[in-house]
């Protein structure tokens, strides 16, 4: 009775031993083949990621300055019609300086994807004068006030009690903002940080609302005038739409 299964044990150990000479043979007979095949995908993929690496330096250029004149947003398409290149190819390439540089990925309906790559220089065009203008109340104006203002009245024939003067300072803030328009469109133009302090918001309000087609009749009411402002993607400046034309 031990004798079955002896003999059965033997027939497992040789149902085993079988495939693993033939894996061993093969092995013997072909490891020339095998070692040349993984050596050519080793050396494919470093020639590869080699090329990679030569397009990009060639591609940077365009990028920075794409970077520059976009104030640091771009889409694939962006890259894709200024390099003249695959679509695909671009997202790669945006995918894999957004991991370098940590940029912002954005999904929108109407531009798709987005990447914003902040430089300090765009940084400080958002971040500066980040603090809208205070109105200040309405409040009367002292002797002491108004005597910097204007020169004093001459005194009167006879003294009598001073009526509450109701001029307030929003008045003299408001042809304040009139003298400094005029003296800041010397050159036809005023920059972002410009312009947020006269609509007295913030400058990266007007960095978000710049290029929405609402943005004139948004920027006229909130302009002291009424003035309507338009966005020159050429020049980066506002321009007061009346004066456009």
């Amino acid at each position: 009775m031990s004798e079955k299964p002896i003999e059965d044990n033997g027939k497992a150990f040789l149902v085993l031993l079988l495939p693993i000479s033939f894996l061993i043979i093969f092995l013997v007979t072909t490891w020339r083949i095998l070692l040349a095949l993984i050596v050519l995908v080793i050396g494919f993929k470093l020639w590869q990621e080699y090329q990679w690496q030569q397009w990009t330096h060639r591609v940077n250029p365009i990028f920075h300055q794409l970077v520059r004149e976009n104030q640091g947003r771009l889409t694939p398409m962006d890259l894709a019609m200024r390099g003249n290149f695959p679509g695909t190819t671009a997202k790669r390439y945006l995918d894999s300086k957004a991991s370098e540089f940590g940029a912002s990925i954005v999904n929108s309906e109407d531009a798709g994807q987005s990447y914003y790559f902040i430089t300090a220089s765009i940084l400080g065009n958002i971040l500066d004068s980040s603090d809208p203008v205070k109105e200040l109340p309405a409040q009367p104006v002292t002797k002491t006030a108004r005597s910097l203002l204007a020169p004093p009245a001459p005194p009167a024939p006879t003294p009598q009690e001073e009526e509450p003067e109701t001029e307030s300072l929003p008045q003299a803030t408001h042809e304040s903002a009139k003298r400094s328009l005029e003296k800041q469109l010397i050159f036809g133009s005023l920059i972002q940080s410009e312009l947020a302090k006269r609509l007295n918001v913030y400058s990266s309000t007007v960095y978000k609302r710049r290029n929405d087609p609402e943005f004139p009749e948004w920027s006229r009411s909130k302009d002291p005038d009424g003035i309507a402002w338009s966005y020159s993607e050429k020049t980066k400046e506002f321009f007061p739409v009346d004066e456009e034309g």
